[in-house]
């Protein structure tokens, strides 16, 4: 009794602080409505019709549909259900939570769209081109928010955390024997443009992480490093004075840094140009930025 007392307890303490985290986390809620309508959405009307392969558990649904007619929203959510629950102590818990809401609301969706048709171009190559745009969208913007689309996902980090194997690698062994698979059930020619998908799909996943946490990194040399550092802060960006000496001259030179968006770097290389012109600058692309003001390590 005591043990079922302090679980209803725990449950209730959850439920209590629920609104709360809603309130916190609303734009990583709204992320994963959006990210899986899309994929969803791709993956109606882009992948079934044509009879494309897929990749993880979504490619041996998508199989399991075209051999034995079973819904690929119930194969979705039980394997994805059982993998959660097999790296449930190697995962934490935030990236559980939003990736079990992607698998419920993915497996919700992808009845809802076989049920609405839609007078879409029947051209083979466009799908494939626009299946692999749409997929890569949506799971870019769940990665950038700390959670996945399940399946192959969960068993990449689960094993790279308990034994160090690279993502990439797993990656290509487990799509390409589910590629060869789909060989013998759809043939070879939706397997190509399914691989041309998945090509696709692959630049825009990269292009959409990438921009979400691109940043420039400044590395500033300035007569005026006082008024540098006012007006980067004013912008609500932080700097880091470094106390430097020039080799050649000896002397004390401040060296500025600074993570900045694209355009406020234009506006610090205008506000240069008119404060001190002889100001050294060096900018350089920083691809991930974790820290406050920017990517959460709660994302990780």
């Amino acid at each position: 009794m005591k043990v079922l007392s302090e679980q209803s307890m725990r449950v209730k303490n959850f439920l209590l602080s629920l609104p709360g985290l809603l309130r916190r986390e609303w734009r990583a809620v709204l992320a994963v409505l959006t990210a899986n309508v899309v994929f969803a959405f791709a993956v109606s009307y882009f992948t079934l019709p044509y009879r494309f392969p897929d990749l993880g558990i979504s490619g041996l649904a998508v199989l399991s549909n075209y051999v034995f007619g079973i819904s690929p929203s119930w194969i979705i959510f039980i394997g994805n259900v059982l993998l959660i629950f097999w790296g449930r102590r190697s995962l934490n818990l935030r990236f559980l939570v939003l990736t079990f809401s992607s698998i419920v609301i993915f497996s919700l969706f992808i009845p809802i769209f076989r049920d609405i048709p839609l007078n879409l171009p029947r051209d083979k190559f466009m799908a494939t081109v626009i299946t692999g745009l749409l997929k890569g969208v949506a799971i870019g913007m769940l990665f950038n928010i700390g959670g996945s689309s399940g399946g192959l996902d969960i068993v990449a980090m689960v094993l790279r955390r308990r034994h160090g194997i690279e993502v990439g690698r797993f990656f290509i062994f487990v799509n390409f024997f589910i590629l060869a698979l789909s060989v013998g059930v759809v043939g070879l020619e939706p397997v190509v443009y399914g691989a041309v998908g998945l090509y696709v799909f692959g630049i825009t996943l990269d292009s959409v992480t990438r921009s979400f946490d691109k940043r420039k990194q400044a590395f500033i040399i300035t007569n005026v490093p006082d008024e540098v550092c006012r007006f980067i802060t004013a912008k609500g960006k932080g700097v880091t004075r470094l106390e430097g000496h020039g080799a050649y001259t000896g002397q004390p030179r401040p060296v500025l840094i600074s993570l900045l968006e694209p355009r406020q770097v234009v506006q610090l290389k205008a506000f240069l140009k008119e404060k001190d012109p002889r100001a050294f600058v060096s900018i350089c692309d920083a691809t991930e930025v974790l820290g406050q003001g920017f990517k959460s390590w709660k994302s990780l």
